[in-house]
């Protein structure tokens, strides 16, 4: 899901960076940036796996690695707002390659044991706090050119989020191909990546600085308690974003799960788990242009609703995959209309947020939606290999119940019912 964690208000004009510029100074680290977090998402899962081969600790790694991220949430928007995002950026891309590096070598030198597992436990948590750091610091970047660019910011963002997908597409299918060949050279790229993400964050256009602003909302907890007052009054997005949440336990727990059910049910190799999000990856940039293209003549609810049908649908149809092609299709089918969901998603929120408010709420609702995902690794590392099916076909019933009863709720919302057009850009 590609959103924008971070809301800062301009301080005066800038003039548009030019194509090239902005392919120098934005596109590439953004690109840079987008494949080291998908490798640290996808990846790392795997990495735990092949180290120690235990299903447990691959769900304890999948929470270590975004309790973090979501604990460094607010962290990282204020550091962005006082310190700005070319040196946050920098210093967190450093601070990845610097440890990634440091493990690959420590992994080569540990036995199999207690000392490997730990390494690999801890390099997970750390790594998945310092990709949110870089992650939030590159999306004010993304947000800031958008407001320079005369009269089409949705030409920006548009690149930005095709950069996100097409790193969805290849980091997960890279971390599992260099697998084949032991976790240290899947850390060896890792590293390489942030090494050359910290040196392109220095050229990045600066961001404003929140300290400069007088009468502002107070930084961290101020600010997430002023959104939670704007969500509180917006009960269509209020019950969006948590039928969107309830969704993405069951997302987390599928890509928690799927290292363990791609190796151990269908017998294949990690390159093949990676492939598996690659190709939703895929699905999901087709989705997402068709839905577009569908709210004119469907508006917000029917898009809404189709693609929870199918969400809900795929996520029952998963416990009864009986081989990896069918997993494949059924998990590419649910981050389809994931995307589709995620499109309703920044609609609705475009139109009902108030600009007043729209950064403190928006950054409310994004960390909502996080916060499924560290319980999902933990629910896996609870849960014994044979009831993993179980496990899943549960958190299916329960997506498939919250969504139902969201857009059952949300029929004669006027926002969701109007047919509108999708906004000029995303947010």
């Amino acid at each position: 899901m590609t959103v924008s964690l971070h809301e800062v208000q301009p301080a005066g004009r800038h003039a548009a960076l030019p194509a090239g510029s902005l392919f120098r100074r934005v596109y590439a680290p953004r690109a840079c940036d987008a494949l080291a977090y998908s490798m640290s998402t996808y990846a790392m899962p795997l990495v735990v796996l092949a180290t120690t081969g235990s299903a447990s600790l691959t769900g304890l790694a999948f929470a270590l690695e975004w309790i973090p991220r979501v604990a460094a949430f607010g962290i990282a928007g204020t550091l962005v707002d006082r310190s700005g995002a070319a040196i946050v950026c920098f210093i967190a891309s450093l601070a990845r390659a610097l440890l990634v590096a440091g493990a690959a070598a420590v992994l080569i030198v540990l036995p199999p044991g207690t000392a490997e597992t730990v390494t690999v436990m801890a390099l997970a948590a750390v790594t998945g706090a310092l990709t949110q750091f870089s992650f939030i610091a590159n999306e004010a970047v993304g947000a800031v050119v958008s407001r320079q660019t005369q009269g089409q910011p949705h030409k920006v963002q548009s690149v930005l989020i095709g950069i996100d997908q097409t790193a969805t597409l290849v980091g997960p299918a890279l971390g599992g191909v260099l697998l084949l060949t032991g976790p240290t050279r899947m850390l060896a790229c890792l590293s390489v990546l942030s090494f050359l993400s910290a040196a392109l964050a220095l050229q990045t256009p600066p961001t404003p600085l929140r300290a400069a602003r007088r009468g502002g909302p107070a930084p961290g907890g101020g600010g997430l308690r002023e959104g939670w007052q704007t969500l509180r009054s917006l009960p269509s997005l209020r019950r969006l974003v948590a039928g969107l949440a309830c969704s993405n336990l069951t997302l987390g727990l599928l890509q928690s799960a799927s290292p363990i059910l791609v190796e151990d049910r269908f017998g294949h190799s990690p390159a093949a788990a990676g492939a598996l999000w690659s190709i939703a990856a895929a699905a999901t940039l087709i989705a997402v242009a068709c839905c577009r293209a569908g709210l004119d003549r469907l508006g917000l609810w029917g898009v809404g609703v189709i693609s929870a049908t199918i969400a809900a649908a795929a996520c029952l149809a998963v416990p009864q995959a009986s081989t990896y092609t069918g997993y494949v299709a059924l998990i590419a089918l649910f981050m389809a209309a994931d995307g589709g969901l995620t499109i309703v998603l920044r609609t609705l929120r475009s139109q009902v947020i108030p600009p007043a408010a729209f950064g403190t709420t928006l950054s409310l609702t994004i960390l909502l939606l996080l916060l499924p995902f560290p319980l999902a690794g933990i629910l896996l590392a609870l849960t014994p290999p044979p009831y993993l099916n179980s496990l899943i076909g549960a958190c299916a019933l329960l997506q498939a119940l919250t969504l139902l009863v969201t857009f059952l709720q949300l029929r004669n919302d006027p926002a969701l019912r109007a047919r509108t057009s999708p906004p000029s850009h995303e947010v």
